[in-house]
C-alpha cells in the first residue's frame, strides 16, 4: 500500500513538473529562420514570436523588403526588425522573402507570393498563438507589394494597417514619368512589357487602383531627394486616400533620398509606433 502511494505521489509530481515546463515553454520567445511557405527556395520567412502571446491579443507585423522586385533579401530588413521589436515587443514579426522577378518568375509572381505568405501565416494562427490583426510593412518595391496586398485582398484576412516607405503606387505613371533612366528598363524587365503593350498588368499591379473607402489605415514616408521612386508617387496615394476618406498620414522628409538613417529614421519609427497605437486595436 505504502509503495503504491509513493508511486502515485511520484507520478503526480512528475506530471506537475512536466506541465510547468510546458507552460514555461509557451511563454518563451521564439525565433525561426527560413521557414518555408511554398515550394520555391526563395519562398521563406523569418519568424519572431514574442514571449507572451495569444490568438486574441498578439498582433502580427509582416515585413517585405525592397530591391526593384528583382534583387534584395529579407536580411536587408534585419535592422528594421530589431528597431520594431524594441518599440513593439508584443507584436509577432514575419520578415519574408519572395521570388525575385527574373525569368520565369516575372510579375505578378511577387504579388502572388505575398498573398501566399499572408495565407500561410493566417493558417498558422493557432500553432503560433497569434491573432488575425495583421500589419503590412514595406520599403520601395516591398512597400508596393504591401500596398497591393492590403488594398487588393481582404481574404482570408484584411490588413489592419499598412506602413509604406517610398513605395511605387501607380506603375503606369512611374513608367511614363521616370525619375531616372533606369526605371523604364527595370519595369520592363520585371513585367515583360510596358503600359502600351500590357496595360492590364500595369493597372492591376498598381495599388492606387484598389483604394476604396474600406482600405486599411496607411502611413506613408517619402524623401524629397528620392531619384529612384519619385515622391509624386506618394502624393498620388495621399490624394487618393484623402479623396476616399481613408485614415492615413503622409510624412515628407525634404532632404532625404531613397531611404534614410539616423534621427529621421528614429522619427519615422516613432511615428509608426503612434500610428499603430491609434489604429490597430
Amino acid at each position: 500500500m505504502r509503495s503504491s502511494l509513493l508511486i502515485l505521489i511520484f507520478f503526480l509530481l512528475s506530471f506537475s513538473s512536466c506541465k510547468k515546463e510546458d507552460d514555461s515553454q509557451q511563454d518563451m520567445s521564439v525565433i525561426m529562420l527560413n521557414v518555408s511557405y511554398g515550394n520555391n527556395a526563395q519562398q521563406k520567412m523569418d519568424v519572431y514570436l514574442p514571449a507572451t502571446r495569444s490568438t486574441t491579443a498578439t498582433k502580427v507585423m509582416i515585413m517585405i523588403h525592397g530591391g526593384g522586385w528583382n534583387t534584395g533579401d529579407k536580411t536587408d530588413f534585419n535592422e528594421y526588425v530589431d528597431s520594431l521589436k524594441k518599440r513593439e515587443p508584443t507584436y509577432a514579426i514575419f520578415n519574408i522573402n519572395y521570388r525575385l522577378a527574373n525569368t520565369p518568375d516575372l510579375f505578378p509572381a511577387q504579388e502572388q507570393d505575398i498573398k501566399a505568405a499572408v495565407e500561410f501565416i493566417y493558417n498558422k494562427r493557432q500553432e503560433y498563438k497569434i491573432s488575425d490583426k495583421f500589419v503590412l510593412v514595406g520599403a520601395s518595391a516591398g512597400a508596393h507589394l504591401a500596398l497591393l496586398q492590403g488594398y487588393k485582398y481582404s481574404t482570408p484576412v484584411k490588413a489592419k494597417a499598412i506602413i509604406d516607405f517610398f513605395g511605387p503606387t501607380d506603375l503606369v505613371s512611374l513608367y511614363n514619368n521616370p525619375p531616372n533612366p533606369f526605371v523604364q528598363p527595370t519595369l520592363f524587365s520585371v513585367t515583360g512589357g510596358t503600359p502600351a503593350t500590357n496595360n492590364t498588368l500595369y493597372t492591376q499591379s498598381s495599388p492606387i487602383n484598389f483604394v476604396s473607402a474600406q482600405s486599411p489605415p496607411t502611413i506613408i514616408f517619402h524623401g524629397g531627394a528620392d531619384i529612384v521612386v519619385s515622391s509624386s508617387q506618394s502624393v498620388l496615394l495621399d490624394t487618393k486616400l484623402q479623396t476616399t476618406g481613408v485614415i492615413h498620414q503622409y510624412f515628407f522628409y525634404p532632404t532625404e533620398g531613397h531611404g534614410w538613417v539616423g534621427a529621421n529614421l528614429s522619427d519615422s519609427f516613432n511615428k509608426i509606433q503612434a500610428f499603430l497605437a491609434a489604429n490597430v486595436q
